[in-house]
């Protein structure tokens, strides 16, 4: 009888092979580190000085620097074991994301086949990320797939993802997820976090999305309820983008309710639009716009308009208001694997919307430079 081989895939893909009885499966090392070098920060402090830094309190401004494992065995039948592990570092100063977590992006196993699709279990993405990462953002995938998408890391653009979370951010801890994307180009996805109490459903999340890949363009939408500490949340979205030579097109719109006991419904109305240009050549662009509209919306312990699904204070009061912010980015791709990115963006609050990083002033302006590589 035949030997069947086994594989380890080590930085960037190369591989060991070893002989066994066992099935055919891999396991790749990967990871990703992005350093925002010099950032720049208006409004910085309660005087409002600016700051120039490295990064926004340390942090990336596209992506969290990882890196992980991932792995895969075949059971035979088109059946397959899957696995990932992930954890979050920054470059700035080397310390851990979440100190006292060692996998704080991915804790996931799982099965997946082309028959019923993926299906995985544990610490892991929203599956209202994943659908919305298409038109959320525009530095993810402009494609629906059951792999997890990324949105941008640290800056004041990145809220909207807040919509799309958990009772526990916008990861589901004890998450079971599935997803498929079938040969038509539909894309269907499902997402359960249990609340771990003896009552069912107590700080539970529970998810559905559906999309489509239509060849030059993609849509999805999500309905998102999340249970925490009691009070009810419930969210849904719809966009897509529009793929044509070197442009990409994006726009999405959001709505979020959530229950605050005594200081009423919270309901929120958000949108955004953007472009990305990517011409022959090393150099790509996007620039995009965003509006989030908070009505009754209570603060959180840090006194700003809390984020959406997470919780608040309420002893504070509530306030309505608006926050729009404007972006913009250049990569120079030095290869596959590294680029070099000027970014930055404005944000303006009205009326009521409260941003604690600002320290009380009415708009901040952020630019950094950076470099990204992958390993």
């Amino acid at each position: 009888m035949g030997t069947k081989t086994r594989s380890l895939l080590v930085a960037g893909g190369s591989a060991l092979a070893m002989s066994g009885v066992h099935a055919q499966s891999s396991v790749q090392l990967y990871g990703l580190m992005d350093l925002s070098a010099v950032t720049y920060q208006t409004n910085a402090n309660a005087n409002g000085k600016h700051v120039i830094s490295m990064g926004i309190d340390g942090e990336p401004w596209f992506s969290g620097s990882r890196f992980g494992m991932k792995g895969a065995e075949d059971l035979g039948g088109g059946l397959r074991a899957i696995f990932r592990l992930e954890a979050e570092y920054r470059v700035s100063d080397g310390a851990m994301e979440d100190p006292g977590q060692i996998f704080d992006r991915d804790a996931w196993v799982g099965f997946e086949s082309d028959t019923f699709g993926k299906v995985t279990a544990g610490f892991q993405n929203t599956v209202a990320r994943d659908a919305a990462a298409i038109y959320g953002d525009p530095y993810g995938s402009a494609a629906l797939t059951t792999e997890e998408g990324g949105w941008t890391n640290a800056n004041n653009f990145k809220q909207l993802i807040f919509y799309a979370g958990s009772a526990t951010g916008t990861r589901y801890e004890n998450g079971v997820v599935w997803k498929k994307l079938f040969d038509s180009g539909v894309f269907a996805a499902a997402g359960y976090a249990f609340g771990n109490h003896t009552s069912f459903g107590t700080d539970a999340t529970y998810t559905g999305a559906l999309g489509y890949n239509g060849g030059p363009f993609s849509v999805s939408a999500f309905y998102n309820h999340v249970n925490n500490n009691g009070f009810t949340n419930q969210a849904y979205s719809i966009g897509g983008n529009y793929r044509f030579n070197i442009v990409r097109l994006n726009a999405g719109y959001f709505h979020y309710s959530g229950d605050q006991g005594a200081l009423g419904q919270r309901h929120d109305n958000a949108w955004t639009v953007s472009v990305k240009l990517a011409p022959k050549g090393p150099f790509d662009y996007a620039i995009g716009y965003q509006q989030m509209h908070a009505s009754n919306a209570a603060f959180d312990d840090s006194g700003g308009t809390a984020n959406a699904n997470l919780g608040f204070n309420p002893d504070t009061g509530t306030a309505s208001g608006y926050k729009e912010t404007l972006y913009a980015s250049m990569f120079y791709h030095l290869s596959k694997r590294t680029e070099l990115y000027v970014a930055g963006d404005y944000m303006k609050l009205h009326d009521g919307y409260v941003v604690a990083t600002t320290h009380g002033a009415r708009n901040q302006l952020e630019l950094t430079t950076g470099i990204r590589t992958r390993f």
